[in-house]
């Protein structure tokens, strides 16, 4: 993301501006529709887009963790409900829809996050979207295989959400499923470090 050539258009921060706004006084909804899915996750990649350009540059860390109180905080206000980032992902978005592909959906703005899809979620289309970034995902950086293939180096993401990936059989299951190139099944399993910098391009 070029949040510097973001910040610099006056034009492109309003629009983002009425983006969430526009989140913040949805109609409000239980369902667990795909419609209400592409809703929540759009909403919470444009409110951390929003935080991110409103606070650049941040002048003390260029990382995300200058905003990690952001994500505790009841500071972002979806279908009209005053939230924290956390509250969205763990309280709403993960207990309503079971859904592991959203953990390559959601965007906190740092360098070891899934890449921001370059368009918004759409209800129809959202199963085609999520497929194409876990496919991305795990056929990426976020799994490295050793040479001889007896173990595997994976996102901190499939340590964090285990219980999400569980009902796959496990990380290196879910990571099968959509990778090229299989992982052995009893390839031992860790976790990568995870980068919180910037996911900045200029």
């Amino acid at each position: 993301m070029n949040y510097a050539a973001w910040k610099a258009n006056p034009a492109d921060v309003a629009a983002l501006e009425r983006v969430v706004q526009t989140i913040a006084a949805a109609p409000a909804s239980a369902a667990n529709t795909p419609d209400q899915l592409a809703f929540h996750l759009n909403a919470y990649n444009a409110w951390i887009l929003r935080e991110k350009v409103n606070a650049y540059p941040d002048g003390k860390d260029p990382s995300v963790l200058s905003i990690l109180p952001y994500f505790n905080k009841q500071r972002i206000t979806v279908a009209g409900k005053k939230m924290s980032f956390n509250n969205l992902e763990s309280d709403l978005i993960r207990p309503r829809f079971k859904e592991p592909r959203i953990h390559f959906a959601l965007n906190c703005a740092s360098v070891s996050c899934p890449p921001l899809l370059n368009e918004p979620f759409e209800g129809p289309k959202i199963g085609a979207q999520l497929d194409r970034l876990a496919k991305g995902f795990v056929n990426g950086p976020g799994v490295q295989p050793s040479a001889d293939k007896k173990s595997v180096a994976v996102s901190k993401i499939f340590d964090w959400y285990k219980e999400d990936f569980a009902p796959a059989g496990g990380p290196v299951a879910f990571i099968n499923k959509y990778r090229s190139a299989k992982i052995p099944a009893n390839a031992a399993v860790t976790f990568q470090p995870y980068l919180w910098r910037l996911n900045e391009t200029k």
